[in-house]
């Protein structure tokens, strides 16, 4: 085999693997930094009304911990499915919890952005936090996010039970712990 063709085919089987490489890479940087089976890190967020939410306050309930921006074309594409979600479980009986609800984190610069998104996108449940410090946002830190949209569902007890699941793994999940 010529020297050129050693090359040529040296170069049609490096190109994929390197691309292959990148690809995981990025996949794994862009994941959350906790994962299903921990306990959820503790956190602050500021409220729109000046009011603090620690996730302590929540004990007892089933959270997804939805961390979105306004500015985020495939965040506000999820808004509707979350929307239906929350409406669907928010006075739902569970066997071992007091309810469901979401908490909204916004990886935000823009109050005003923030607020007219949460609004026109009818994210009508009562937790919605940001620091308005993007991706510096203390509980976006704790938790590892790094891309939105990121969620965690987080149950009764304040453990990570998943990270990214699509909704009809969170539905069937809380379909299972109704009374």
């Amino acid at each position: 085999m010529t020297e050129q063709k050693k090359s040529k085919y040296l170069e049609l089987f490096l190109i994929p693997i390197i691309f292959l490489v990148v690809w995981l890479g990025m996949k794994w940087y862009r994941q959350p930094g906790v994962s299903a089976g921990i306990k959820a890190p503790e956190f602050v967020g500021a409220m729109p009304s000046g009011d603090s939410l620690r996730l302590s306050d929540l004990k007892g309930q089933w959270v997804l911990l939805d961390f979105w921006g306004s500015w985020c074309g495939p965040c506000r594409a999820e808004n509707p499915g979350l929307v239906t979600m929350y409406n669907q479980f928010k006075d739902a009986e569970f066997k071992e919890a007091k309810g469901f609800t979401i908490v909204s984190v916004g990886i935000e610069t823009s109050r005003d952005a923030w607020l007219a998104a949460i609004e026109k996108d009818g994210l009508r449940w009562p937790h919605h936090l940001s620091s308005l410090t993007r991706f510096k946002d203390p509980i976006a830190i704790s938790y590892g996010i790094r891309e939105i949209p990121s969620s965690v569902l987080i149950s009764p007890e304040g453990n990570i039970m998943g990270v990214n699941l699509e909704f009809d793994q969170i539905n069937a999940q809380l379909t299972r712990a109704l009374k």
